[in-house]
């Protein structure tokens, strides 16, 4: 029995749905298809909904738009004789939708509730329509099978209420498809819409392949797999035929965008693999990635290079700093408190200070949050700056153990000082399964050339 998840690329147009078609009816065993919504129509349903509570009248040509966008897929790729069933659903779906938009306009204001609401109707409409493009297949409604619950204001997965629901609700036979959307979910103690977040069609697709014990999880998108470095600056770069979950997981964090690392953990705790596959090339044999084999210490090398942009540096400077458990502990502690994640830390050295790396997006929430943690320590002069050092990029390579090779890191910056790329920051990750360093956001395609060509030319 396997799981395959869709995404928007691939359920976005009628030709990229007769290939779904194509794949799904060609499976031989039990299988359940979690499909995205139909490609960029989540951004479009927030952008409408933004546009209604700023009281732009456009939002009722957008409400149109995408009104006929569902109704030129159906007609496009669903048989005529379904055609009068799928729309005595879609179109009850489209009314409710619009009304929410009229009332969004009505009171000015977007809650998040309603936002929540709105983006839902992506799926909602997506999996009934694929559910009657593929021969045989049972839709299952997702808002009634994933559940959430609120923690610390964000909703997460309810796991062991969603993995009974999920056994009870999909029993997947050969020849009966079971199709479901992805990212929806309701409240476990209201009943009101709520979703997974980013990545959510993927994470939908692990909790069900986790709960039914599925043998592979198949991830569908328009990409050939997980690459070694970005394409579109690397033209070398090649497909990576196997990674380990810690692996991929590492390869996402640091700008791979071929999955959502949170997805993997219900399948990892499993050990169920996962395949990255092409829906426009399913010949192509994809990157399976499961639990690595043992390798021995000459064996270990890297698998890939990625490059997380949009980052700052912060550097603490003082004496106090060389108490690095306590300037650690105060630091996370602080950002956490305010919900900015670090990215990478490095500690201190006689010739370089306490740094670390989050989002720029964070920097004033980060920087607000450390100057009221260390205030004390400002004032007796232990800690005597707190710098921010804005458009900065993460280039990170990974590798299972890669972390234990001696000397990686020295060569690593070698090689880019030497093109004279300075080298703001530089750890081995937590998982020591990357080694990561920070550079100028303007550097940061010249060092990704140059590292890959150092691992893979």
């Amino acid at each position: 029995m396997k799981v395959l998840k869709f995404g928007g690329t691939s359920v976005g147009t009628a030709e990229s749905l007769a290939h779904v078609k194509e794949i799904v009816e060609a499976l031989t065993e039990p299988a359940v298809v979690v499909v995205s919504a139909l490609g960029g129509l989540t951004d479009k349903l927030i952008s409408t909904a933004k546009l209604a509570a700023g009281g732009d009248a456009s939002f009722r040509d957008e409400m149109e738009r995408i009104s006929e966008r569902h109704h030129k897929i159906i007609s496009d790729t669903v048989a005529p004789a379904k055609h009068k069933e799928v729309l005595a659903i879609v179109e009850p779906l489209l009314a409710e939708l619009a009304n929410l938009y009229k009332g969004v306009a009505l009171i000015g204001t977007l809650p998040e509730q309603t936002l929540d609401q709105i983006v839902s109707y992506g799926e909602r409409i997506s999996s009934v329509i694929v559910s009657r493009i593929v021969e045989g297949a049972v839709h299952y409604d997702s808002l009634k099978i994933v559940k959430t619950e609120k923690w610390f204001n964000r909703n997460i997965a309810d796991s062991a209420l969603t993995e009974r629901l999920i056994r009870e609700t999909i029993k997947p036979d050969a020849g009966r498809v079971a199709i479901c959307g992805g990212f929806i979910a309701t409240d476990r103690d209201t009943g009101e819409i709520t979703n997974l977040g980013r990545g959510g069609s993927d994470y939908t697709a692990a909790l069900i392949a986790a709960a039914l014990n599925a043998d592979i999880l198949e991830i569908w998108t328009d990409v050939d797999g997980f690459m070694t470095a970005d394409p579109r600056i690397i033209p070398g770069a090649r497909v990576i035929d196997t990674l380990s979950f810690v692996e991929s997981m590492e390869l996402c964090s640091f700008g791979a965008k071929v999955v959502y690392p949170p997805t993997i953990y219900p399948v990892f705790h499993k050990n169920i693999p996962i395949r990255i596959l092409n829906t426009f090339r399913p010949e192509r044999p994809g990157t399976l990635i499961a639990d690595p084999s043992k390798k021995k210490a000459e064996e270990i090398s890297a698998r890939g290079v990625s490059v997380l942009r949009g980052v700052s540096l912060i550097e603490l400077y003082g004496p106090g700093i060389e108490n690095v458990p306590e300037i650690n502990s105060r630091s996370f502690n602080a950002l956490a408190k305010n919900g900015v994640s670090v990215l990478l830390v490095s500690q201190p050295t006689p010739a370089k200070p306490f740094s670390f790396a989050i989002a720029s997006a964070d920097s004033e929430n980060a920087l607000k949050a450390l100057y009221d943690e260390f205030a004390p320590d400002m004032e007796n002069g232990s800690v005597s700056e707190i710098r921010t050092l804005p458009e900065k990029a993460i280039l990170a390579v990974v590798g299972e153990s890669i972390g234990s090779v001696r000397g990686i890191g020295a060569r690593i910056s070698n090689t880019l000082q030497r093109a004279g790329i300075r080298v703001g920051a530089s750890t081995h990750g937590a998982s020591s399964a990357n080694h990561s360093c920070v550079v100028a956001e303007t550097d940061a395609n010249e060092a990704l050339r140059l590292v890959h060509e150092m691992f893979f030319e």
